[in-house]
C-alpha cells in the first residue's frame, strides 16, 4: 500500500464489482481492512461480507443497472476513488466453437467486457474528481488459452487493451491498471498435491495474491503506474511444456 496513513485512507471509497465471492470478496475486505469504505455490486448477496462492507445489487451488464450502482456508491461516500472491476462469467462455454450460441457469445462479453466500460463511463467524473484509480480484473486467459473459451477469451483480451485505452482517456487525474490472475483457489474445487507443484512459486494462487496486488495498484504507491497488464500466475505462462 501507499505511505498515506490509515486515517488518510478512512476517507477513500472502494466499488469493488462482483465482490459477493471470490477475488471479489477478498479484494473488498482487504480494502476495508486498509481502511477504505468498501461497497460491492453483485447479482446477488453472499453471507460470507463482513459488516460495514455495503452491498448493493446490480447487473453489470446493463446501463440503467451501473448508473444506479454508481449513484448508490456517491452518495452513501460522498464519493469514489478506485473502482475494481472484477464481475464475470468464469465458466467454459461447453462446446466447440461452431455450436456456440449467439445468447452465449454475447452474455459473456456483456458481463465480463461491457460491463467495464459501462462502470468506467459512470465512475469517471468521480474517479477524475479524486483523481483515483481503476484496477480492471482479467484472465491470463487473455494470453493463453484452452479449447473451447472463445468468449471468455475474447472478453479478457478485450479488457486488457481496454485498459490501456482508458488509461490514456482518463489520465492524469485517472490510472487505469489491470491484474491478469492465472490459478486462483476460490474454494471451489479440491487441489492435489501436483496442481501446486506444477506452478513455479510451488503453489496455486490465493484470492489474497489478488487482493494485494489489487491494493498496492490503487495506492499512491503505484502513483507512475498506468495502463499496464500485471500477470499473476505463479509464473506458469513463462514455464515451457513439453509433452
Amino acid at each position: 500500500m501507499s505511505r498515506m496513513s490509515r486515517r488518510e485512507y478512512s476517507q477513500k471509497a472502494a466499488l469493488v464489482t462482483g465482490g459477493a465471492r471470490g477475488i471479489g470478496n477478498a479484494t473488498a475486505k482487504f480494502l476495508a481492512e486498509h481502511g477504505y469504505r468498501v461497497a460491492v455490486c453483485d447479482v446477488k448477496p453472499s453471507g460470507d461480507l463482513e459488516s460495514g462492507i455495503a452491498f448493493i445489487r446490480c447487473d453489470v451488464s446493463r446501463e440503467p443497472s451501473v448508473r444506479a450502482c454508481i449513484r448508490r456508491v456517491v452518495q452513501r461516500f460522498g464519493r469514489l476513488d478506485a473502482l475494481v472491476n472484477n464481475a464475470g462469467i468464469a465458466s467454459p462455454e461447453n462446446g466447440p466453437v461452431e455450436k456456440l450460441a449467439i445468447a452465449q457469445w454475447n452474455r459473456r462479453i456483456g458481463t465480463n467486457l461491457t460491463s467495464v466500460f459501462l462502470m468506467a463511463k459512470h465512475a469517471a467524473p468521480h474517479l477524475r474528481r479524486a483523481r483515483g484509480a481503476m484496477v480492471n480484473i482479467a484472465s491470463t486467459r487473455a494470453l493463453q488459452s484452452e479449447p473451447q473459451t472463445e468468449a471468455y477469451a475474447a472478453a479478457k483480451g478485450g479488457m486488457v487493451a481496454l485498459t490501456h485505452a482508458l488509461a490514456i482517456s482518463l489520465g492524469p487525474q485517472v490510472r487505469v491498471n489491470c491484474v491478469s490472475p492465472g490459478w486462483i483457489d476460490t474454494g471451489k474445487a479440491k487441489l492435489r498435491r501436483v496442481d501446486h507443484e506444477q506452478h513455479p512459486v510451488g503453489r496455486v494462487g490465493r484470492t489474497e495474491d489478488v487482493a494485494q496486488l489489487v491494493a498496492f495498484l490503487l495506492s499512491d504507491a503505484a502513483g507512475f503506474a498506468t495502463g499496464q497488464n500485471y500477470v499473476l500466475d505463479g509464473g506458469m505462462t513463462r514455464k515451457m511444456i513439453y509433452t
